[in-house]
């Protein structure tokens, strides 16, 4: 079965990132719209060759999430470029399938006096995002003063002249800083991303990548993901869920979590317990996830992310559904949430021993609140399941902490003048 289209896959990555922060994903947009048509002008590429490089391109600031504020585009692309540009290569030469185009993004922001220098296989992509960011830049600064003659006396120096060529082109064939102006761009985007191609194995990886993604801003909400879709999936497994349905879980469990991106980082963050008002948007983060996977990720697991609040005896939110509305799947879903939230530190409490998890999940089973069967299952083979929790939280903890180590490592080595 096929959960999720390649194109769906770069919409999803992309709202998400909207979420967090519109400005820096729109700016994302226009940079790659800009970069597409120049390189149409240049030719020589297949669709599917232009689709990879405007999705790398529409990520190509996906590390400013991590490491800078998003909102400020000036401060982070023109001040202080390099501590964005180095997590996002390993972003993407470690999470994502176009590993390939990775070093694009690490010296995107080189002028091209250095860039020459370096012998890479996309280094013209380089050069041509280079310029295609910093006209988004200064066209939105400078609206109707806008020229290119501020670029055209670096062009050997600061840019390349070859693609400021190509931007010329552009800009004579299809008047895209108008378009851009006008909102026109984003149909020719989508567009281009129809022919995106990826495996299934390719599919998986970009899923795992979003994951990732929410850990931006938080070690333990990749953490969480983690040790949910461990315990879900080994539910499923000990329940006799078939192949199609633990799929189903793996995906669901991975990204229920998803819409919590839109709730600001003070609520999160906050060391007490959450106001009403605080506490209503929290919870909003259902509807918003459930949105985001809406008519792109398979029905069977939109439902499973939907519900995952949801409790037995018609308690949870948002919709108040009681057990017999509720398949195995979704009710699978929201114990190994609710068990993975016990044993998370939160900023207003400790994180609960596995005594006081297992006495909390059993005191709430029995007024009704999780399926008793299922609660059985967990208590049977509980030991199995927090031994995969371990192994696997470990696996992903060191590939994330890996990141930031290389990180520090290499922005230290490339250190801005």
């Amino acid at each position: 079965m096929e959960y999720i289209h390649s194109k769906d896959i770069f919409l999803l990555m992309r709202d998400t990132l909207k979420l967090m922060n519109r400005r820096a994903m729109d700016h994302g947009s226009r940079v790659a719209y800009y970069l597409y048509k120049m390189l149409e002008c240049k030719g020589g590429y297949e669709k599917f060759e232009l689709a990879d490089f405007v999705f790398m391109a529409s990520l190509h600031d996906i590390g400013v999430y991590k490491t800078d504020d998003p909102r400020d585009i000036v401060k982070y692309d023109l001040r202080k470029p390099m501590a964005h540009a180095t997590y996002g290569y390993l972003v993407f030469k470690h999470l994502s399938p176009l590993s390939e185009l990775a070093m694009v993004i690490l010296y995107h922001h080189m002028d091209y006096s250095q860039l020459k220098s370096i012998n890479f296989e996309h280094r013209d992509i380089a050069a041509c995002l280079n310029l295609a960011e910093k006209i988004d830049i200064y066209s939105g600064a400078l609206g109707d003063k806008f020229n290119l003659d501020m670029f055209r006396r670096q062009a050997g120096t600061v840019i390349s002249p070859q693609a400021l060529e190509l931007f010329e082109q552009a800009m004579t064939r299809y008047d895209v800083i108008e378009k851009v102006r006008k909102g026109e761009y984003r149909q020719e985007l989508d567009d281009i991303i129809g022919y995106m191609i990826f495996t299934n194995e390719n599919k998986k990886r970009y899923m795992e990548m979003l994951m990732y993604c929410q850990g931006f801003w938080s070690e333990s909400a990749v953490v969480n993901a983690v040790t949910c879709m461990c315990i879900a999936r080994t539910l499923g497994q000990s329940e006799g869920l078939n192949a199609l349905e633990s799929e189903q879980i793996y995906y669901g469990s991975m990204l229920h979590d998803l819409g919590m991106v839109a709730v600001p980082r003070e609520i999160v963050n906050a060391p007490r317990m959450l106001t009403a008002e605080e506490y209503k948007k929290v919870k909003m983060h259902v509807h918003l996830g459930e949105r985001l996977l809406h008519n792109r990720m398979a029905g069977e697991v939109v439902e499973i992310v939907a519900a995952h609040h949801e409790r037995c005896d018609g308690s949870g939110y948002p919709r108040g559904l009681r057990e017999v509305q509720l398949s195995t799947k979704q009710q699978i879903l929201q114990l190994a949430d609710a068990i993975t939230a016990l044993l998370d530190k939160r900023s207003y409490r400790p994180a609960f021993d596995e005594d006081e998890m297992l006495y909390i999940i059993k005191k709430e089973t029995a007024a009704g609140k999780y399926n008793k069967n299922l609660v059985k299952t967990f208590f049977d083979h509980y030991d199995e399941i927090m031994q995969r929790v371990k192994t696997n939280v470990e696996e992903i903890l060191a590939t994330y902490r890996r990141l930031n180590q290389q990180y520090l490592r290499v922005s230290g080595k490339l250190k801005e003048q």
